[in-house]
């Protein structure tokens, strides 16, 4: 460990043992059996917020330990289970299986150097993946952001307003997007996606 100050506790335990924030919600509610409107919970993962500039070898540890690059403004990395996306011109979410995150966060913290931050967010927060040929149109009534093809590529991730509340939208694959909610609005943000897919049929999982 790089800095003999730092405490860092593993949280698989207390994560896993845990319920996942949208345990509570009733999924057969406006569950049609639908294609074009798909919506479910990618819940307990390890989430990593990581923040660093460039004295701090950041990018170097993160290829080092994970095999991910860091990647350029608006911009997501995948490799396998890992997936990292650019939020700040500082800053980075790293998701992965949650039982890995203790082990990353330390291999990361012996790689870097300098001024640097690395903050294990799991419980606070979750990921809602909307996927289907009508998802487009969801977040079109959802978000005031360009999410159109032309201007919302795959891989591209960006912070923006969602009804009252806030995301971290990236783009997956053709019909498949994700949604990083802090965990005291995932409620919030689900049911406001499972009416605004009900015009078109939506399935809940």
């Amino acid at each position: 460990m790089s800095d003999t100050n730092v405490v860092v506790m593993d949280q698989w335990s207390s994560v896993v043992a845990g319920l996942s924030p949208l345990h509570h919600v009733d999924k057969t509610l406006q569950n049609l059996s639908s294609t074009a409107v798909q919506l479910r919970e990618n819940a307990l993962l390890g989430h990593l917020v990581l923040r660093g500039d460039k004295s701090s070898g950041l990018g170097v540890a993160l290829e080092r330990v994970t095999g991910l690059s860091l990647p350029d403004v608006l911009l997501s990395t995948v490799k396998g289970e890992f997936v990292i996306r650019w939020v700040s011109p500082d800053e980075w979410l790293l998701t992965l299986p949650i039982e890995q995150a203790f082990t990353i966060e330390c291999a990361l913290r012996a790689e870097m150097t300098g001024h640097f931050a690395i903050v294990n967010v799991s419980g606070g927060q979750t990921i809602l993946l909307l996927s289907g040929s009508q998802a487009l149109n969801v977040l079109k009534k959802s978000t005031p952001y360009d999410v159109h093809e032309c201007n919302f590529p795959i891989g591209k991730v960006v912070t923006s307003v969602f009804a009252k509340t806030q995301a971290l939208l990236r783009r997956c694959d053709e019909r498949q997007w994700e949604l990083v909610v802090r965990r005291s609005f995932a409620d919030y943000l689900w049911l406001w996606l499972s009416e605004a897919g009900r015009e078109y049929g939506v399935t809940l999982s």
